[in-house]
């Protein structure tokens, strides 16, 4: 186990967002949470990350992991995209919890920086401004980021809102990849039910509260997943 969430509630004021929910996540595993819009995905994912206090209920992760120690893709508002960085600033930054107290990067940080742009197919683009890239670049630029931050786990927020139909394949193919050839554990918010169940191992679907949780055939078999995924 990497992650347990025990009846995780968060309200907004006095407004219940995420209500009693609970699920656990196994090491290795690659889960979609997935919902209508406003059904309360991404706080869901922020209160695993710490960033919405819970009104109840806890999170908690296994030995292997610490909040310091996670990768994490937000979705992406106008000022992140006009960040006034290079590439590799940018991935080298998420070394930042590696260094401690240290003010500099050390070589086998730099040397992950760059292992990870490589693997990315981003290496091209190290001198390259942040600002100047495409959508899917930039978005392969925060994932080789937030590898530096992780081995373990990555909470990825929609991480294809905003891009066209072949860069979108070309990111979850990526996504994809990570999780087999890593063993990264992900966990991804997507409004996309139809694609996330062709890439996930098993579906978080909520509205509030949770609906399903469980591996994709047993979703896909479903009255609620037969509707969603048609519907998608």
């Amino acid at each position: 186990m990497i992650l347990s969430c025990r009846d995780v509630t968060v309200e907004f004021d006095a407004k219940r967002v995420v209500d009693h929910i609970s699920f656990d996540v196994e090491e290795g595993e690659y889960v979609c949470i997935v919902g209508e819009n406003g059904s309360g995905k991404s706080t869901l994912l922020k209160s695993i990350l710490g960033l919405v206090s819970l009104k109840y209920g806890s999170v908690t992760f296994g030995s292997q992991i610490s909040r310091k120690r996670f990768g994490y893709l937000p979705q992406q508002n106008h000022i992140q995209k006009d960040f006034p960085a290079s590439v590799y600033e940018v991935v080298l930054s998420g070394c930042l919890n590696r260094c401690g107290l240290r003010p500099f990067y050390s070589k086998s940080e730099k040397q992950l920086a760059l292992a990870h742009m490589k693997r990315l197919s981003i290496s091209d683009l190290k001198k390259c401004s942040y600002s100047t890239l495409s959508g899917g670049q930039q978005q392969r630029v925060l994932l080789a980021r937030a590898l530096c931050a992780t081995d373990k786990l990555l909470l990825l927020d929609e991480p294809v809102t905003g891009l066209d139909p072949l860069v979108t394949t070309e990111l979850y193919q990526l996504i994809q990849q990570l999780n087999d050839e890593l063993g990264v554990t992900i966990i991804m918010v997507s409004h996309d039910i139809a694609t996330a169940a062709k890439y996930a191992d098993k579906i978080l679907h909520m509205n509030q509260t949770l609906l399903f949780y469980g591996d994709t055939p047993s979703y896909i078999s479903t009255n609620l997943g037969k509707t969603f995924i048609k519907g998608s």
